[in-house]
């Protein structure tokens, strides 16, 4: 009897899912654009003809475009293979934008708040007498990005998420003017309900409470609507990109970010979502090692500066925040201790700039004796892989952990295939064993470091709102040395044997999604 209610409970879990009934509407419209494209290219010689003229134009079209070759590649492969279908395709997942009125909303509220973001011209020279490299790195953070750096701020690092959330709770608690929340996935558990219990504590003493959660994040996470519960308990809540069932570009991007503010002054942020695994209370693919960092100090401007952009946009607001009423010092007179430099920024699939790999290829290029880096899914274009190849032939220590027990397998088959190439330039490959690595970090010759939301896909550095903290001369740098040489203890080094004798079905598999991982 037991054998038969097992799998009836799986199929009522099934069929009661949120994203049971998205995945099938999706699947149905799918299918009745290819039933359509087929009927219509056979209908007529004609329309079949025009079809691969049209087809032949937009590959040309995508050709010249500033983007990614390796996007090119994909989708004229796509298009000449099934010219219409593929074209209808590529009109509705092929830009990798949101739509046009939130863009014009990002970049309106980002203009209003240029003011509020200008640097000390004294950080930025002592920056460039100190490190004339680390000044251009920064630089283009600045430039870029619109986000300056900052000193009289200290940085804690986290090893992993149990770490982080007795500290996250302490600095919770202490919150006497407002707490902005912004996560790509919260789950039902220990962790948010501990989080929660107190928000809802702080938004009944007056404490201004705010949450943004994306919608496809927490699809399988989070009741329907379960904003209208938070707004209930005095929370201001509000959705990213509601999902609907629809077929269009705008489902691409997510927000990825993970950002916590407090008051202005304390920060954190790091790959840790809130759920349960993060912290370790909940078991999925063995231990889940993943990495935070909290400041204190004036550079948290910047994370606050984000939210507040982000919140405008969401909730479509025609009134500018008054930033003024944020910054740092508003709510903590007293002087900030210092520790070197520190930049949090943010990534963004509008401004047409793909800030987060940037940042990454400088750290990669300039580096002098070691980069180390923490990703869990490795998936490259050819500019990553020409950097971080170019690097190890040159002498550079290039080391790279990514996860021994995968949370998709598909995907950790995609991270395997670029093994063999980085193997055979010099870098060194590690999986972490003892369960799933979702860090996202980079540390270079004892002097520059980055924590942040930023993986090392397509999907991550072209699609998702991101954001991640530059770090110089700051003693976590040390930290994140040190914690990605402890956990090498719980690594197995991946050599070229292991790349080369792999199931020639299992290396098929992985060439045919090589060509369309941009699309993954």
């Amino acid at each position: 009897m037991n054998l038969i209610i097992m799998p009836l409970k799986k199929i009522a879990k099934l069929l009661f899912n949120r994203i049971f009934y998205v995945a099938l509407a999706s699947l149905i419209q799918l299918g009745w654009i290819f039933v359509m494209v087929m009927r219509l290219t056979g209908y007529s010689r004609y329309i079949s003809v025009g079809s691969s003229i049209l087809s032949i134009l937009v590959v040309l079209w995508i050709s010249n475009k500033k983007i990614n070759p390796s996007y090119k590649l994909a989708w004229t492969l796509l298009i000449m293979g099934v010219p219409v279908f593929g074209l209808v395709l590529y009109l509705l997942f092929g830009q990798s934008r949101l739509a046009r009125n939130m863009q014009r909303r990002y970049e309106d509220v980002l203009k209003s708040s240029a003011s509020y973001l200008q640097e000390d011209p004294g950080t930025r020279n002592r920056l460039r007498d100190r490190d004339e490299s680390a000044f251009i790195q920064s630089e283009y953070i600045r430039r870029v990005s619109g986000y300056p750096i900052h000193e009289h701020t200290t940085a804690e690092y986290f090893q992993v998420g149990d770490d982080m959330f007795p500290v996250l709770v302490r600095e919770l608690k202490e919150a006497k003017h407002y707490i902005y929340i912004e996560y790509f996935i919260i789950n039902d558990g220990i962790m948010w309900r501990t989080i929660l219990s107190i928000l809802e504590k702080k938004a009944a003493e007056g404490v201004d409470v705010r949450l943004i959660y994306d919608d496809f994040g927490c699809l399988t996470t989070l009741p329907h609507k379960y904003y209208e519960f938070l707004r209930e308990k005095g929370i201001k809540c509000v959705v990213f990109n509601p999902f609907r069932p629809l077929l269009n570009v705008v489902l691409n991007n997510r927000d990825h970010r993970k950002i916590c503010v407090i008051d202005g002054h304390t920060g954190f942020t790091g790959g840790i979502n809130l759920a349960d695994e993060y912290i370790n209370q909940k078991e999925r693919f063995g231990h889940w090692k993943d990495t935070a960092v909290m400041l204190k100090g004036e550079g948290v401007w910047n994370m606050t500066a984000m939210f507040l952009h982000m919140w405008t946009v969401v909730t479509r607001s025609k009134d500018t925040p008054d930033f003024e009423e944020y910054l740092p010092h508003k709510y903590h007179p007293e002087p900030f201790p210092s520790d070197g430099f520190v930049q949090p920024y943010c990534d963004s699939p509008l401004d047409g700039e793909t800030v987060g790999e940037n940042i990454y290829l400088n750290i990669i290029n300039r580096a002098k004796h070691y980069v180390y880096i923490c990703t869990p899914y490795l998936i490259i274009d050819n500019e990553m892989m020409t950097a971080l190849c170019l690097a190890a032939k040159s002498g550079i220590d290039v080391k790279i952990m990514t996860p021994g027990i995968p949370d998709k397998k598909m995907v950790f088959l995609l991270t395997q295939s670029y093994y063999e190439q980085l193997i055979q330039a010099g870098v060194e490959i590690y999986e972490y064993q003892p369960g799933f690595l979702h860090a996202k970090s980079f540390v270079c010759d004892d002097e520059i470091g980055v924590v942040g939301t930023i993986n090392l896909d397509y999907r991550s550095l072209y699609l998702h709102f991101e954001n991640g903290v530059w770090l110089y001369d700051n003693k976590t740098i040390a930290d994140i040395r040190q914690d990605f040489m402890d956990t090498l203890d719980y690594c197995n080094p991946i050599d070229l044997d292991f790349c080369r004798h792999r199931n020639m079905v299992v290396r098929g598999i992985q060439s045919i999604m090589r060509i369309l991982a941009p699309m993954l």
